[in-house]
């Protein structure tokens, strides 16, 4: 049975066109259910009705004809009640839907069950028979089985090329997605392709065949010599019959079936990324589907290949690439080093198909003022490739080969957005204290990038938290102490006598480093933070020793403890804090000045020891999107949970409102870094929480200092009190946003002033 659902499902994902794909299902599932009639409808959600897309046993001249609406009929039933219904005499059924032109007279039994996709019914699969009967267990269970398999496959990254048609949410000028950063801008979109991966190849027919053989013969000569290369540096460092696989590769390269394959397909119009990826794929399936796991396995081998002809064929196609003046930078997902290389090439914005709005591509892009747009989903990579197109940041629309209408109505929302900007810019310098007279310090995150850049500051009295794991990343090793010294010296000597908060290296997680792997199934729950920097003692003394001997004529370092869970860590991290300290204190002719430690709160079960954990440190700093992410326990990275994750949560405001006023009852120094501090509302509730500091991107220091100076601290009060009765973060969310337009702050939150 496993065997056939996993060959039924792998040919419909690797079927390039929508109709077949679904034809072969439908055929292929009445044949191993040995059923007389299957079917699928696909949903339509803006038309509120099911569509009949495919049929083996109803008749031919309905596809794509007949309609179903949500609440009619059986198939209606089942996508209402997003279960599968299982009835003996289907036309004795009350919701039974009489469709003469389908002619289904002759069927009795049904049974259907929803195709469904994060919590939405896709559409219905369904079987019919002649006979009167319920279909029994083990009938039911193939098809529920294989409608939850399809729905990952008609959501999959590698079948939306495919569906796209049906699955996509508008039109292909007008996308609705998930605002990622602020903002507006106009430009061409520049599509940087993923790594040479088939899966993500989208179909395409495009002519020229002569130039797709060309560019498909220079890949493949390309790939071959790659090959030989391997194998000679490989040849005598590791065993000759380990080495035969790279001789495989190559017999496979020089076999005229599959080139001449490839050909064909060419030859049928599909350009030679497309040939390739159907060729390589009917292979993949043919190997798959035989039981014989020795056989299945090479399957691996099979697409291995295949991605590196597609290597050279995508890196053949990128050098003959100029980008646009006006960049848009779309990509199936962007990631923060694509943004390092394109930020200085007239980069106006970026779209990422999937991701979430908590990657650190979309964070860095906040921090320097780039509208980005995630989670943009089942649109492909094609359907943007060199159009000009309007990003609107805040609401997360993009349109595609904009009318002169919406083109004019946004360059006016463009120029009102940069009055409001120099507006802004205007108390840059200004102190940070609301109309009543109550301060609260605005601090910035540096870190992002390995080198600071001390003009960036934006208004900011200190820096709140500098992330000093960066600069171990970009490296092949770990930094020397003397290299981090230089560092965090560069730092320290850009905020005389302001307060700089050096977090120690914080490894884990999302943050890995090339030259000590972190492999986990859970990594945001396993080894990372202190608790890595405890096991390793040599690490973390080399970076407290730097950081203190950085701040021997500075004295304004303080030091931030990460991922803290439990008082032995504090204790712990303490006892080599101040080993540190007297190692560099025995170095001195005159007394050094220790800097002051403060432990992170983002672990929930520290909010429950504040009374203990004020006794050890001399400030806290809530890290706001770890402690949202652990407390609502959401991965926020994971697209399928990420619309979970919002800081605005009625438990995690009342987590944060906990903590201020726990800090304030034992006289500890609280502040708050995370990306709710750089959003309008947010700053606005923890101001009237009591946090003495909030820490952010500096790019938004300015716009919440103008909030925060046109705001008195009795309203803010008020606000809090409201958001805290409300039980759900989408009444929080309306509350507070419409409180910023009757503010004036409504050129925040959208387009425009």
């Amino acid at each position: 049975m496993l065997t056939t659902l996993r060959r039924i499902v792998l040919a419909f994902g690797q079927e390039p066109e929508l109709d077949s794909a679904l034809q072969t299902l439908v055929s292929q599932v009445k044949r191993a259910m040995d059923t007389e009639c299957c079917s699928v409808y696909l949903a339509n959600q803006e038309l509120q009705h099911f569509l009949l897309m495919a049929s083996d046993g109803l008749a031919k001249d309905s596809l794509g004809q007949v309609r179903i609406g949500f609440n009619e009929g059986l198939v209606g039933l089942v996508g209402q009640r997003e279960e599968p219904i299982n009835i003996a005499n289907a036309q004795a059924h009350p919701r039974f839907k009489h469709a003469p032109e389908v002619k289904e007279e002759a069927f009795n039994a049904f049974l259907g069950t929803p195709i469904i996709h994060q919590r939405q019914v896709l559409g219905v699969i369904s079987v019919q028979q002649t006979e009167s009967r319920q279909f029994n267990e083990n009938e039911e269970a193939f098809l529920v089985t294989l409608a939850a398999q399809l729905a990952t496959t008609l959501s999959s990254a590698e079948s939306r090329g495919v569906i796209s048609a049906m699955c996509k949410r508008v039109d292909k000028t007008h996308i609705r997605a998930i605002p990622g950063a602020s903002g507006l801008a106009m430009g061409h979109c520049y599509v940087s392709r993923p790594l040479a991966d088939l899966r993500r190849v989208t179909p395409t027919k495009q002519g020229s065949k002569a130039k797709q053989k060309k560019r498909l013969r220079i890949a493949i000569a390309r790939t071959y010599r790659d090959l030989s290369k391997m194998r000679s540096r490989m040849q005598g460092t590791i065993p000759g019959e380990t080495l035969d696989i790279f001789d495989m590769y190559q017999q496979m390269l020089s076999s005229a079936s599959i080139g001449d394959d490839v050909e064909e397909h060419i030859d049928a119009g599909w350009n030679a990324e497309s040939a390739l990826k159907l060729v390589i794929d009917g292979y993949v399936v043919q190997f798959e589907a035989v039981d014989d796991q020795y056989i299945r396995e090479r399957a691996v081998d099979i697409k291995d290949l295949g991605n590196r002809v597609l290597l050279h064929l995508q890196d053949y196609q990128q050098k003959h690439t100029r980008l646009p003046k006006d960049l848009i930078l779309v990509a199936q997902e962007v990631t923060a080093s694509m943004l390092a290389e394109y930020q200085h090439k007239n980069l106006k914005a970026i779209v990422s198909l999937s991701g979430s709005i908590n990657s650190h591509a979309v964070i860095l892009a906040r921090a320097l003022g780039i509208p980005a747009i995630t989670g943009v989903g089942d649109i492909p990579l094609t359907g943007f490739s060199e159009r000009f197109a309007i990003i609107d940041g805040y609401s997360g629309e993009i349109f595609l080969s904009p009318s002169a209408e919406q083109e004019s109505h946004y360059r006016r929302l463009m120029a009102e957005e940069t009055e409001l900007q120099q507006q802004v810019r205007s108390v840059t310098e200004s102190e940070s204290v609301t109309e009543d007279g109550t301060s609260i310090e605005l601090l910035m995150n540096a870190g992002l990038v390995a080198e600071f850049d001390h003009t960036m500051k934006h208004g900011a009295s200190g820096i709140g938290l500098y992330r000093t794991e960066i600069a171990f990343m970009e490296r092949s090793s770990f930094p020397s102490e003397q290299e981090q010294v230089q560092a965090y010296r560069n730092v320290l000597t850009s905020f005389v006598s302001q307060p700089v908060v050096m977090r120690t290296l914080d490894i884990g997680g999302d943050k890995t480093l090339p030259y000590f792997p972190i492999q986990e199934d859970n990594p945001f729950l396993g080894w990372r933070g202190i608790r890595v920097t405890l096991d390793h003692p040599e690490i973390f003394l080399v970076q407290v020793r730097a950081m203190i001997r950085a701040n021997v004529d500075q004295k304004n370092l303080q030091i931030l403890l990460p991922m803290i869970s439990s008082l032995q860590e504090v204790d712990e991290a303490l006892r080599l804090i101040n080993q540190a300290y007297q190692e560099i204190q025995a170095e001195q002719a005159r007394i050094i000045e220790k800097p002051q430690v403060g432990a992170m709160l983002e672990v929930p079960s520290l909010i429950f020891q504040i009374p203990e954990l004020a006794k050890r440190v001399d400030f806290f700093s809530v890290g706001s999107n770890d402690l949202t992410q652990y407390l609502l326990a959401v991965d926020r990275n994971n697209g399928r949970v990420s619309s979970l994750y919002d800081a605005y949560h009625p438990g995690v405001l009342r987590a944060l409102n906990l903590i201020a006023k726990e800090s304030a009852a034992h006289n500890m120094s609280v502040s708050l870094c995370g990306e709710l501090a750089a959003e309008p509302g947010g700053a606005i509730l923890l101001l009237a929480m009591g946090y003495d500091k909030l820490s952010m991107n500096s790019f938004n220091i300015p716009r919440i200092k103008w909030v925060i100076r046109h705001i008195s601290y009795q309203h803010a009060r008020q606000m809090l009190e409201t958001c805290l009765q409300l039980d759900t973060a989408v009444a929080v969310h309306q509350y507070v946003d419409s409180q910023l337009d009757q503010l004036g702050f409504g050129g925040f939150i959208r387009a425009g002033k």
